[in-house]
């Protein structure tokens, strides 16, 4: 995935494990949202506000940014209503 660039993310059933990058869901056991990054990386979102919609897709604000232990960017970017865009 280059900058700019878009992927369709999928809303997994509460509570179903995450099974390929774009992938997210929630989990009622730990109330937490999880996302799959389209680049790969694995994560969850405890410090970041989730908007749900009416159709079920979620916003994330404010933008996702996941870096390496050395502070390197491995993806920057928006989920907004189910479409990742990275930045």
């Amino acid at each position: 995935m280059t900058a700019d660039q878009i992927t369709q993310g999928r809303r997994l059933p509460d509570g179903t494990p995450l099974k390929q990058a774009g992938d997210y869901g929630f989990f009622p056991d730990t109330n937490e949202w999880l996302v799959w990054l389209p680049n790969g990386s694995y994560t969850g979102y405890l410090n970041h506000t989730i908007t749900e919609h009416d159709d079920g897709t979620i916003s994330v604000s404010p933008s996702i940014l996941m870096q390496d232990d050395a502070g390197r960017t491995l993806w920057h970017g928006f989920l907004e209503h189910g479409v990742w865009r990275e930045v």
